[in-house]
């Protein structure tokens, strides 16, 4: 992509965005972490945590989309990295005078969730904006690159961190990745035009995607996926040092592993849809990458391989996803609407992941882990499903 690695503004948007996405799956990963293996919770309030950090995607992604559409995209993940960053001080403050209990952690959470949900937004809107049309997939397929790379590297990073640290200095790494990342992302020179006078009206992005029938169906195909997958990541967190007693560190390189699969998933995203089609590859992959989990519950013994695997499989399907479903979306979709489009499909998709994280702590606390860990992943199954009875399945390569 030689186009875009001499664009100096890219290159500064694409480092500030992955400094970004490393320090919030770092953090995200180690307050779980730091509940589970220091604080000793149950299935139950590990839910909690987790949900606590996910309301947000149900509170306030419509608002964000509203507000990014309204607002340079640069401001808005400036300010939203250094309130990510300075709230994980204050962990680090309460830690140091003893105050670090599962209420801050669930305020924490839910903080900087709601910081994440407003970033998110605006670095979906700022790649259209920044970006010539012709390098809009490429550009995708590279920030989607490193995105999905910190979903799964983060956990390893914040496995250790939890595992090698004291647990005042777990999330000091995180912050300082915000910080990092606002550096980066102030120094863009590229004045950002907003585009389009008039109001910005939220149901104005909910109806554009109600009356398209592929965005309905990415977002009936999403909330589907994370809805499981939300349960399936809180059953799987005590699965592995519960079930396969893997340690802090192990625990991060089990999840990690799919780190080199969304690399590769990467580069393939840039390449397939546009010769076989982006309908076959979004159903292939999705295919692959779910369904490789139901092998999970069958894990046994202390070995690293069998997770190591099954993350590799699932991050280079999830990866083709996720890049080509954003490439759809950014295709079909109106400058002036990119940021409420992104919103909604972020709240359907997003949305139900709370409940998601409740289920899976009600199933490992009602079920055995094994079983708990089964139902989550087979109903992961129900998103290509619904892939392959959508018009998604039959995309062509050009829109």
């Amino acid at each position: 992509m030689p186009g875009l690695w001499t664009d100096a503004d890219f290159r500064r948007l694409w480092t500030g965005q992955t400094a970004s996405q490393w320090g919030e799956q770092t953090g995200l990963v180690v307050l779980p972490l730091l509940a589970v293996l220091t604080l000793g919770v149950g299935a139950d309030q590990l839910g909690v945590l987790r949900a606590a950090g996910q309301l947000p995607l149900l509170l306030f992604a419509l608002l964000a989309g509203r507000w990014v559409d309204r607002r340079r995209t640069r401001a808005v993940m400036i300010w939203t990295d250094l309130g990510r960053a300075v709230t994980l001080g204050a962990t680090v403050v309460a830690a140091l005078v003893g105050g670090l209990g599962l209420p801050v952690l669930l305020l924490v959470a839910f903080t900087v969730g709601t910081l994440s949900v407003f970033f998110d937004v605006a670095y979906q809107a700022s790649l259209v904006r920044l970006v010539r049309r012709d390098d809009l997939l490429r550009a995708t397929s590279a920030v989607e690159g490193t995105r999905s790379a910190a979903q799964i590297g983060g956990p390893a990073l914040g496995g250790a961190l939890v595992s090698l640290l004291p647990a005042v200095l777990t999330v000091v790494p995180a912050a300082l990745m915000f910080a990092v990342s606002s550096v980066s992302l102030a120094r863009i020179r590229r004045r950002e035009p907003i585009v389009a006078a008039g109001p910005r009206r939220i149901r104005d992005g909910v109806r554009f995607v109600a009356a398209d029938r592929s965005l309905r169906a990415i977002c009936l195909a999403s909330a589907a996926f994370q809805f499981f997958f939300a349960a399936t990541t809180t059953v799987y967190l005590l699965f592995l040092p519960r079930e396969l007693h893997l340690s802090g560190t192990a625990i991060g390189v089990a999840l990690a592993s799919a780190g080199p699969g969304a690399l590769a998933g990467s580069l393939l995203a840039a390449r397939l849809p546009a010769r076989f089609g982006y309908g076959r590859v979004l159903l292939v992959a999705a295919l692959a990458g779910d369904g490789v989990m139901l092998l999970a519950p069958l894990l046994h013994g202390r070995s690293v391989l069998g997770p190591a695997a099954i993350g590799f499989v699932f991050g280079t399907g999830g990866q083709l996803v996720n890049v080509t479903v954003m490439a759809v979306r950014q295709s079909v979709t109106p400058p002036a609407l990119q940021g409420r489009v992104a919103a909604t499909i972020t709240f359907a998709g997003m949305g139900l992941t709370p409940i998601g994280s409740l289920l899976g702590g009600f199933l490992a606390g009602q079920l055995e882990l094994r079983t708990a860990l089964l139902c989550t992943t087979a109903g992961m199954l129900l998103s290509p499903l619904l892939m392959a009875l959508s018009p998604l399945a039959r995309l062509r390569t050009t829109f």
